[in-house]
Parts: structure tokens; C-alpha cells; sequence
């Protein structure tokens, strides 16, 4: 049996429940029907992307971090581009210069 897979939102959702309204954990859990350890680590990474830091291991639960990741695949892919296009163009330049010699 595979692990079951929630949504960041879902997460987020349910971590909320012990921070912001007061759950315990093992009210939370069983109200939503996730185990006690998956909860404590969701409260945990919800409390430290409110501190702004960025999950190391998981995908982030919070809007402001989720977008901060896309950014930073967006920034990945532009730099291969820019490499790819240096590389293209020493190339080209290579090459016009072959043609003139």
C-alpha cells in the first residue's frame, strides 16, 4: 500500500487547525484523519515557513513559499537558457570567424 499523498493546501490547511484555532494535535489528527507524526511535521513546517525559511526536504505548504519555489525553478531554467545561448554564440562567432580566415 502506497503512502497516501495530500495537497500543500490540504496541509496547510490542517496545520492551521492546531496553530491558529487552538487543536491539539491529537484532536487535529483525527478530525481530519491524518496520522499524529505527518501532523507534527506539517505544524512544524507551517511555523517555519511563517518565519520565512524554505523547506529543505518537502514541498512548501504556505502561498508565499510555494511561489518562492516556482521562482526558483524559473530562475534554474533561465540560467541553463543563458548558457545555452552563450554557447550558441560562441559558436557562431567560431564560426564566422572560420569563414573569414
Amino acid at each position: 500500500m502506497s503512502p497516501q499523498k495530500f495537497t500543500p493546501e490540504f496541509k496547510h490547511e490542517v496545520a492551521n487547525l492546531v496553530i491558529e484555532q487552538n487543536y491539539t494535535i491529537s484532536q487535529a489528527s483525527t478530525v481530519m484523519g491524518v496520522s499524529k507524526s505527518a501532523l507534527r511535521h506539517w505544524v512544524k513546517q507551517l511555523l517555519s515557513e511563517k518565519k520565512g525559511n524554505t523547506p529543505l526536504t518537502s514541498k512548501a505548504i504556505t502561498a508565499e513559499q510555494q511561489r518562492i519555489e516556482e521562482l526558483k525553478a524559473r530562475l534554474r531554467q533561465v540560467e541553463r537558457e543563458k548558457e545555452i545561448l552563450k554557447k550558441a554564440s560562441a559558436l557562431l562567432m567560431l564560426d564566422s570567424y572560420n569563414r573569414l580566415v
